[in-house]
């Protein structure tokens, strides 16, 4: 179990984010529960129209990863700071008030905190 935070949207750091979770599910399949929790300038990863250059290959490969299981977090209070609602962020991405309560909440039943 695997909570990864995502706070900004620099290229090289979305890539490492994603790769690491894609080997993650390739070492263990089944066996891994992985959770990205997107907040501050990393929400634009999960916006259907980011305000920062995110990249369609790493949009792609978001909603891959979320057909394979990870779940992604939207931080609600960075929404409210962008004026964004539910329509704005991808489908299937789960709404929390504030996310770093997510993610203190996930480590409450036993996930691990990354931090690429």
């Amino acid at each position: 179990r695997l909570v990864y935070k995502c706070n900004k949207t620099d290229h090289d750091y979305i890539e490492h984010l994603l790769f690491s979770c894609g080997e993650m599910l390739r070492k263990y399949g089944d066996d891994i529960e992985l959770v990205v929790a997107a907040f501050g300038p990393g929400l634009n990863l999960l916006g259907k129209r980011p305000r920062h250059a995110i990249s369609a290959i790493h949009q792609q490969r978001s909603a891959s990863l979320a057909d394979y299981g990870v779940r992604f977090q939207a931080c609600g209070n960075t929404m409210k700071s962008l004026n964004w609602v539910e329509k704005d962020i991808i489908e299937g991405a789960e709404i929390v008030p504030v996310g770093i309560d997510g993610i203190m909440r996930l480590q409450e039943r036993g996930f691990s905190y990354i931090r690429i």
